[in-house]
């Protein structure tokens, strides 16, 4: 090696030593919760590049406690595993949580606007409204349930063309289910064959996959850097950007129509709302309502799809458990009667099955502190990103006997009743838990006791088992596309 070749290399390393003497100085001087050494830029890409992402934070975890730091690029963040410092960080303190972390791939389109991203009035202003109208336009009422039985009816027709073949039902899931959203937003549904329909289902499937993909997790590490290169970062925001406009072609048609003396809708009232002069910082605009609507199309249609596609998988797999909730349909409603939301008191077992599925779903919702803490001597400054791991609860051995395993006596009491667990925290919890929890929840009992009312499950010929394994986990765990048989009871 040349002289100065040998002198230019003993100075690089003497400067990268010096980079990393400071980088632990500056974490240590403030106190945070440990955690692993974090790189410059990329922070702990590498610790985080697991297929398995909860796997990876439980092993942080035993390794650093309940409580620990972690570096997401430049971002510093804290993770929070565990039942019980999860339900002190969202309920016991619920109150200093309420604003919303980073997530750059979603800030594109919201803009800190909507029902996710957005914080102080803007957000209280946004949630009470959107409580306030989903109730008056039938959430947990009849109408809601009248419309769900109605697709109930249509989705059945489909499933029985089928003649017991062969079949993936994510498309036609995800088209039943996002009708519901549709009725609530604009007052209409669409047909099983509209292109531009199925077009923004894949598109959503997409991008709720890319979310979770490495390259999502690259984009919310590196988000400078990862919007000048090509990738499917770039398909996640084109995605976006077709839905948007076919959101923006229904709102504006709802503007021409309106009357504002009898809304019929979700965007109808808001328009209503708009119409109302008052505080010019107001959450009453077109582009906070564009975004609401965003918001409530995306999460009200993929993620129970998601649920319902992996709870038939689940199904599949435990035949004597589809046996047993058949059992139940056939002993409360039989197999002529539409099921009913008012048939769930008189069935645990069915109910059981329902929160075991949810409780394999690993979510991880993102909040912002907005003061102050010293949990155990450290110190959290205000605007810090907080992860709360709603898997660790999900998956809490001293809350659920087998936690690892689909398991419906997790949620049932000695005599066969059903049980609630308080780890049961699939919808988050406080004041940021989802708003579409109850529609949600119905719209999984009434297409499932539907579905198992008229249709045997069955693997199909040749393929006895399905890999239940996620096909992504990252925000959220991805079921693999799948095949199963719905033959005639």
């Amino acid at each position: 090696m040349e002289p100065v070749g040998t002198v230019t290399t003993i100075l690089l390393i003497l400067v990268v030593m010096a980079l990393v003497a400071r980088w632990k100085k500056e974490w240590r001087s403030q106190n945070y919760p440990p955690g692993p050494l974090a790189l410059p830029v990329i922070g702990n890409l590498l610790q985080l590049r697991a297929a398995d992402t909860c796997k990876t934070f439980r092993k942080l975890s035993k390794k650093y406690g309940p409580i620990f730091t972690l570096h997401f690029g430049s971002e510093r963040a804290v993770v929070v595993f565990g039942y019980e410092v999860v339900r002190e960080v969202l309920l016991n303190r619920g109150d200093e949580f309420t604003d919303r972390g980073r997530f750059p791939l979603t800030e594109k389109y919201s803009k800190d606007l909507g029902i996710f991203m957005s914080n102080g009035e803007m957000w209280v202003q946004t949630r009470r409204f959107t409580l306030t109208t989903l109730r008056d336009f039938g959430m947990g009422k009849r109408s809601v349930e009248e419309w769900v039985q109605e697709e109930m009816g249509l989705l059945l027709q489909e499933l029985a063309q089928t003649k017991g073949q062969p079949f993936n039902p994510a498309m036609l899931l995800s088209a039943a289910v996002g009708n519901t959203i549709c009725r609530i937003l604009f007052g209409e549904r669409f047909g099983y064959g509209d292109e531009e329909y199925r077009r923004i289902l894949r598109c959503l499937a997409e991008n709720f996959r890319l979310e979770s993909s490495i390259a999502g997790q690259l984009y919310t590490i590196l988000p400078s850097l990862m919007n000048h290169l090509p990738g499917p970062h770039q398909t996640y925001f084109q995605n976006n950007a077709f839905i948007e406009e076919f959101l923006a072609r229904k709102v504006a048609e709802h503007e021409a129509t309106l009357d504002s003396e009898a809304p019929q809708d979700f965007v109808d009232a808001f328009f209503c709302r708009m119409e109302q002069k008052g505080n010019p910082e107001t959450a009453f605009r077109r582009d906070n309502m564009h975004t609401m609507a965003f918001d409530m199309f995306v999460s009200g249609m993929e993620s129970t799809s998601i649920t319902l596609r992996y709870c038939l998988m689940l199904l599949l797999e435990h035949p004597e458990v589809a046996g047993k909730v058949q059992e139940e349909i056939e002993r409360v409603m039989g197999r002529e009667r539409t099921p009913s939301l008012q048939d769930r008191g008189a069935m645990p077992y069915t109910e059981a099955v329902l929160h075991e599925t949810l409780r394999f779903l690993d979510l991880a919702f993102i909040r912002r502190r907005k003061w102050d803490m010293q949990p155990s001597g450290f110190i959290i400054p205000k605007g810090c990103t907080i992860y709360p791991i709603l898997s660790s609860a999900l998956q809490d051995p001293r809350h659920f006997k087998n936690p690892e395993v689909f398991d419906p006596h997790h949620f049932l009491d000695e005599k066969g009743g059903f049980k609630k667990s308080e780890a049961f925290l699939p919808f988050s919890a406080g004041k940021r838990m989802c708003l579409g929890e109850s529609l949600a929840r119905a719209q999984l009992f009434l297409f499932l006791t539907a579905i198992l009312q008229r249709f045997q499950l069955r693997h199909p010929p040749g393929r006895p088992h399905l890999d239940l394994r996620p096909e992504v986990s990252g925000i959220m765990n991805i079921p693999r596309p799948f095949e199963l048989c719905f033959c005639p009871c």
